[in-house]
């Protein structure tokens, strides 16, 4: 076994661990087929919770976007991002006739599944901010790839404002059911129905802890 799957298998064990990280079939079964994962953006923590989520077999085929600027910062963030999570780097600043969505572009032409976050940004607020228009082009562009919906809850919880040690919180990862672009169907009309899967998704329930709560409780929660 490589150093890279190691450190990858290491790493969803420590985010069981802190978080139980759930993973709800609730819209779709996990499958090895080809997906564009979309969700709310709450924290630096949400792609590897998300990535940790999804069973053990498709995470090698499964990309989370990164920030260039953020991740390759250091020689040890470029190595993590891109031996073991595999993640496709975006540019938070780019030229005026640079295409933003050539990386996921590419990946998608590859065969890869992607985890994206529609927000492009963080947001603490509760609900997504409005999505922005790359989900819309790619869903144009690759109109047979399944658009996944998924809402991540707890995660911001984890690693609060000013603390150092990781607060253990349970968090979850719902999944919903498949969507595609709908002929005709506008950006606008395409984007606010995207975030509104995300949203339904939300759990009711309050919050829980994660020590006295199991990660495998749930009937639908699969293991690494």
């Amino acid at each position: 076994m490589s150093l890279a799957a190691l450190m990858g298998l290491t790493l969803a064990f420590v985010a069981r661990l802190i978080t139980g990280a759930q993973g709800h079939w609730k819209g779709c079964p996990p499958k090895a087929e080809q997906r564009i994962y979309f969700a709310n953006h709450q924290s630096h923590f949400d792609w590897v919770l998300i990535w940790a989520a999804l069973p053990r077999e498709l995470r090698a085929a499964t990309r989370p976007i990164a920030a260039r600027d953020y991740w390759t910062a250091t020689p040890f963030r470029t190595w993590l991002t891109s031996e073991v999570f595999n993640a496709v780097y975006v540019s938070r600043t780019r030229s005026e006739d640079e295409d933003p969505l050539e990386p996921l572009v590419e990946a998608l032409r590859n065969g890869d599944s992607l985890v994206i976050f529609p927000e492009g940004t963080r947001s603490n607020k509760g609900e997504p901010q409005p999505f922005k228009s790359g989900l819309y082009h790619l869903a144009e562009q690759f109109p047979q790839v399944p658009l996944i919906p998924a809402w991540i809850d707890n995660v911001q919880r984890v690693m609060p404002k000013g603390e150092v040690v990781p607060v253990p919180i349970l968090c979850t990862v719902t999944f919903g059911a498949p969507l595609a672009l709908a002929q005709g169907e506008d950006k606008r009309a395409f984007l606010e129905r995207a975030r509104d899967a995300v949203i339904e998704l939300r759990p009711s329930h309050p919050p829980v802890s994660h020590a006295s709560s199991h990660p495998n409780s749930h009937p639908n929660s699969h293991s690494p």
